[in-house]
C-alpha cells in the first residue's frame, strides 16, 4: 500500500495505524498533489515500487471561504487548481497506465456540492462538478479497457476540512463514509457512490427544482 500526501508527519501517523490494523506493507511518499509539477515524481515512484498497482484512490481537496473566493480571482483559481485541475491531471496519467494494462480501478472523491450550483459554495461546487464530469467521461473511455472508474460523492462529512463550518445532523461521521467507500471498491457493480446513501435521493430532488425557484433559495 502506498500513501501520498503533503505532510510526512501525518502520513507516518496513518501508516502506523494501518500497520496496527494488519496492513502487511505501507510505504509513504511526500508530495503536494495539488502541485501538478510534482506529479511526474509520484508517477515514477509508483511505477518503480508498484508495477502491478491495482487501484488508485484520490482523496484530497480544499474548501476556501466562499465569501472570500467570490471577490478574489486568485483564491478561486487556487480552489479550482486543487479540487479539479490537479486531480484531473493526476488521474489522466494513471488512466494511461491502466489503459495500457487493460485492468485497474480509479476512484476519486468529489462531492454532492458538484451536483448543482448553489450561491453558498459555487466556487468549490464548480470544481467538484467538473471533476464528476471528468470521471464520467473517463469511465466511458476506459470501459472497453476493463478499467473501472468510481465516482464518490459524499455529503457533508465531519473532517478537518469542515471544522470551520456550522455543523448539523446532516454531517456524516468519517468512519461510516470510509466504510461505504471500502464496500463500493469491493463491489465492482458501482459507478457512482453517494454516501451516506440517502444523498442520492436528496440530490435527485434538488436537481428537479426549477431554476426560477432554485435561484431564490439561499442554501
Amino acid at each position: 500500500m502506498l500513501l501520498v500526501g503533503r505532510s510526512a508527519q501525518h502520513l507516518e501517523i496513518v501508516a502506523a495505524d494501518l500497520r496496527v490494523r494488519g496492513a502487511k506493507e505501507v510505504i509513504t511518499f511526500k508530495a503536494d498533489l495539488a502541485d501538478v509539477s510534482q506529479h511526474p515524481q509520484v508517477i515514477a515512484f509508483v511505477q518503480e515500487q508498484f508495477p502491478d498497482l491495482e487501484c488508485v484512490l484520490l482523496a484530497y481537496g480544499t474548501m476556501q471561504d466562499q465569501e472570500a473566493c467570490r471577490h478574489s480571482v486568485e483564491m478561486s483559481l487556487r480552489e479550482w487548481e486543487s479540487n479539479f485541475i490537479s486531480a484531473a491531471a493526476l488521474l489522466t496519467a494513471f488512466a494511461d497506465i491502466f489503459e495500457r494494462r487493460k485492468c485497474g480501478c480509479i476512484a476519486a472523491i468529489t462531492s454532492v456540492a458538484g451536483d448543482r450550483g448553489r450561491s453558498s459554495n459555487y466556487v468549490y461546487g464548480a470544481a467538484k462538478g467538473a471533476l464528476s464530469l471528468f470521471l464520467q467521461g473517463l469511465r466511458g473511455r476506459l470501459h472497453n479497457s476493463n478499467v473501472r472508474v468510481l465516482t464518490i460523492k459524499p455529503g457533508p462529512v465531519k473532517t478537518p476540512m469542515t471544522t470551520g463550518l456550522r455543523q448539523s445532523r446532516a454531517f456524516a461521521n468519517s468512519v461510516s463514509v470510509a466504510s461505504d467507500i471500502c464496500r463500493a471498491l469491493e463491489n465492482d457493480s458501482h459507478d457512482i457512490l453517494y454516501t451516506p446513501w440517502y444523498w442520492r435521493y436528496v440530490m435527485a430532488a434538488v436537481k428537479l427544482i426549477p431554476e426560477g425557484v432554485f435561484k431564490r433559495v439561499s442554501i
